[in-house]
Parts: C-alpha cells; sequence; structure tokens
C-alpha cells in the first residue's frame, strides 16, 4: 500500500506537546519527568494509525506509553486521536527503530512490542526484520535485566524466523499462541491490522520473548 504524504502533518504535530515530542534525544533518560510519574514505560515500534497504544493506555492508566512510528504521514493519525480524546499516559515519536538508544537509556523502557510489523519475506531484507540480530541487541540495551518483548503477526514465516532469531540469541518463550483468537484473552487490545486479518480467518500468532542477560 502506498503510503499518502501529508506534507502538514509535522507542524500539525508539533503543536501539540502533550501528545508528540518533537526531541526524544533531549529527553532521553528524562521519561519519568516528561510524564510526570515513575510509572513502567511501555513502546510499541511500528504503532500504525494507534488503536493498541491507545487502547493499552486506556486499559492500563497506571502506565506509560509510547507509539514509535517512522512516517510522520502515519504516526499524525495517532496525534489526532490524542487531541480528540486525551490520554496522558501516551506520547507519539517518529524516529527510526534502529536509533533506539539515542532516545532511551538503559532500563528506560519496561517493556517493548511489535506488533504486525512489515515481514520483509525476501531473505536479502532479513536484516530489516524488526526482529533481526542488530535490532534485538538494540532492543536489549533499553530495556531492564530479564525485559520482554511481546510480538503479534499474522505472518507464519516471520513468526517462524522471529522464533529462530530470538532462540539464537539466548532469548526464552514464556507465552506463546499460534491462533491467539481461537481462545482470545480478555485483555488483548487489537491493532488495526489484527481486526482486519481475523475477520478474514487468518490466524493470528503472538509470543513473549525475555532477554536472559
Amino acid at each position: 500500500m502506498r503510503l499518502r504524504h501529508k506534507p502538514w502533518a509535522l507542524d500539525y504535530m508539533k503543536e501539540h506537546p502533550s501528545a508528540y515530542v518533537a526531541d526524544p534525544a533531549a529527553t532521553k533518560g528524562k521519561w519519568a519527568e516528561e510524564f510526570g510519574n515513575e510509572n513502567p514505560l511501555y513502546i510499541e515500534v511500528g504503532s500504525g494509525k494507534g488503536a493498541f497504544i491507545t487502547g493499552m493506555a486506556k486499559q492500563h492508566p497506571d502506565v506509560n506509553f509510547i507509539a514509535i512510528e517512522l512516517f510522520e504521514s502515519v504516526a499524525v493519525a495517532i496525534v489526532q486521536k490524542l487531541v480528540e480524546q486525551p490520554q496522558p499516559n501516551v506520547r507519539v515519536l517518529t524516529v527510526d527503530a534502529k536509533d533506539l538508544r539515542d532516545y532511551f537509556e538503559k532500563g528506560e523502557v519496561t517493556r517493548l512490542y511489535l506488533n504486525f510489523s512489515d515481514p520483509w519475506p525476501k531473505t536479502r531484507h532479513a536484516k530489516r526484520r524488526l526482529t533481526y540480530k542488530t535490532f534485538l541487541s538494540t532492543y536489549e540495551d533499553i530495556l531492564p535485566k530479564n525485559g520482554q518483548i511481546h510480538f503479534k503477526t499474522d505472518n507464519r514465516k516471520l513468526f517462524e524466523s522471529s522464533l529462530m532469531t530470538m532462540s539464537n540469541y539466548g532469548m526464552t518463550f514464556d507465552w506463546m499462541s499460534l491462533d491467539l483468537h481461537a481462545n482470545e484473552p480478555e485483555d488483548n487490545v487489537r491493532t488495526e491490522y489484527e481486526q482486519r486479518f481475523s475477520s478474514m480467518g487468518q490466524p493470528i500468532y503472538r509470543m513473549e520473548a525475555t532477554f536472559r542477560n
């Protein structure tokens, strides 16, 4: 799907600093100050239009959430949601996942979510997958000891390759489902893609993986 460019997106987001952090590098190590509390910090890498992150924030008001999106034209949809229905425990960043060390100190992030990431199915593109070892190393550097990744996808090959990559990295798996909606947990928050794929009868794969560092 071609991304529709929205040239007004960045200016709009900068007008709403309660939702959008324009200079996250300046907030590294100071996220508790940004939110005004010491609550746990969960981030979602690749938040789309924000259904998951805003749903989780409503479900867990005692947790701070950060939506990570690379493209301003996508992230602006989340900011618009937060302007229409303010949620003080959500912030939006437009940054590249490979640079997360520039925005978070070691242990500053409590948990990381990867939902319906681009599968990059060709072998030559494996390094671009958000579960590739270089990304795992980045996540490990911002999570605490025994930090967790929660991962959901509709793509079985991506799920299988991620299991292998994480296992080879030394991670362990605490929970796994090959058909999440067959016995869906009551607290599961669906993403936009998850809702779409589930309505088409596509099984949803999910796991919780822990760094053993």
